[in-house]
């Protein structure tokens, strides 16, 4: 099953509270497919980011799908929404996919830490370097 960004903004806005927001986002991570811990590199953690995290991207036929982890569930529910919007899709859509403006919609930032949010634009970077690449 598809992990589609639309079911976390459904369930982040069904959300009573904080709370309610933190578990579905938490939720939201779990569904992430099993990275393989091979691709658990030192070239494939993302910097900067409080938690290990990690994005490895696969072309598939001009396609890019992307397997990522974190070792901290909230930030592997951040790392799963914005693999969410990009995976499956071609460089070009990458490349002009608002990715922040779609996080900043849900309120990401006002609802989690500093210390969480600090490494989403290295994330965000990640995913369009690897976009940038195949369009080469």
């Amino acid at each position: 099953m598809p992990l589609l960004f639309s079911d976390l903004a459904d369930e982040w806005d069904a959300a009573l509270d904080s709370d309610d927001r933190y578990r579905a986002l938490i939720e939201f991570g779990r569904r992430l497919p099993p990275m393989d811990p091979a691709l658990k590199t030192s070239a494939t953690k993302v910097p900067g980011c409080s938690a290990d995290v990690w994005v490895y991207p696969l072309e598939d036929n001009g396609l890019l799908r992307f397997q990522a982890d974190s070792n901290a569930d909230i930030t592997r529910g951040v790392v799963a929404a914005i693999v969410s919007l990009v995976d499956g899709q071609t460089p070009a859509a990458i490349l002009s996919t608002p990715i922040e403006a779609q996080l900043e919609a849900l309120g990401l930032k006002r609802h989690l830490s500093a210390n969480r949010t600090q490494g989403v634009p290295n994330m965000i970077a990640r995913v369009r370097e690897a976009a940038q690449r195949l369009a080469a």
